[in-house]
């Protein structure tokens, strides 16, 4: 279809893509992915949301649009996250079945047939569960299903097993999560706590196309900690309870102490136990008090009520934006 072309307003099917410095993956994305949408033979759009790309990423999509008049391109004032960034996708998507996917094709297009086959059996929610982490090491594996088993122990949200961003989402789903507010958005557990009828398809992920990933072990250290503090005040109510542990042996030590001056005499304070104590309190004292200030500062962020995002502009297929 070329760019004199209109394209099907409301379509059956929005593609949400977030892209940060994926300017390489651009012309591999679209040769692969196109051609699957075309085979699906239903009115379809693609919606690339350029996350303050620090390369040519706008410019590759700007010129992929020439070509294809379904291709709307939704640029952000600055970098936002990916989070913000699929946030700003759903919220411009227009289709009645919703799926967002990464630029990096690992998430393979081919599976976008499965998930809507599922979803015209009456599903809401299609999930892709890969059957393994292809391009991670032994430690990330381990960081990952570490995290699986303390979100789920900690959260009254379950996630899925070995589900990412990738799946089919209704419209009324999406509407859903466009209307929530918050501005904390871990979108697996939002897309979990939505609910809805779920199904699920299993894929194979494929390897990165081109580029590196842009998470680090600090990012996703930190990401995981943003999902569990998003959905779960468990890490504030433990600390009331670590202190009333500690404040009973620091009472049975006392008696301890006590009852031994009196039956043995004053001894000579220790200067180890003294520096054990002084400094174990104070470590637990400050881990506490970072963990508040985690939760004050969401409640901070959330107070302000700053957009989620800024476009900077939407370019349209007929050259409007």
């Amino acid at each position: 279809m070329t760019a004199d072309s209109q394209p099907i307003s409301p379509p059956t099917l929005s593609v949400v893509i977030p892209c940060y410095n994926e300017g390489e993956n651009v012309a591999l994305l679209f040769g692969r992915l196109l051609p699957v949408l075309e085979g699906l033979a239903v009115p379809f759009e693609v919606i690339c949301v350029n996350d303050g790309s620090r390369d040519d990423t706008l410019d590759r999509l700007l010129e992929a649009q020439k070509g294809e008049a379904r291709l709307r391109i939704v640029d952000l004032s600055r970098n936002f996250g990916k989070e913000k960034a699929l946030s700003a996708g759903l919220f411009h998507s227009r289709g009645r079945a919703v799926v967002p996917m990464d630029a990096d094709l690992q998430h393979p297009p081919e599976a976008i047939a499965d998930l809507l086959a599922k979803w015209r059996e009456g599903f809401e929610v299609v999930f892709a569960r890969r059957d393994a982490r292809t391009g991670q090491g032994l430690s990330e594996k381990l960081f990952a299903k570490g995290f699986y088993w303390v979100f789920d122990h900690l959260s009254d949200v379950r996630l899925p097993r070995e589900v990412g961003d990738f799946r089919l989402m209704d419209r009324k789903v999406v509407d859903t999560i466009n209307r929530m507010p918050e501005r904390s958005r871990f979108m697996k557990g939002i897309f979990a706590w939505v609910g809805y009828r779920q199904a699920e398809i299993v894929y194979h992920q494929g390897e990165r196309a081109a580029g590196t990933t842009k998470f680090n072990s600090w990012k996703l250290l930190r990401f995981a900690f943003d999902g569990l503090t998003s959905f779960s005040n468990f890490p504030l109510r433990v600390w009331g309870g670590v202190g009333a542990m500690i404040s009973s042996l620091a009472f049975l030590y006392i008696v301890f102490r006590l009852i031994r001056a009196m039956i043995w005499g004053v001894d000579l304070p220790g200067y180890e136990s003294i520096l054990m104590s002084v400094l174990f309190l104070g470590g637990i004292q400050l881990l506490t008090l970072g963990i508040i200030g985690d939760y004050l500062g969401r409640v901070f962020d959330e107070v302000k009520g700053r957009p989620l995002f800024i476009v900077r502009q939407l370019y349209e297929p007929d050259g409007t934006g």
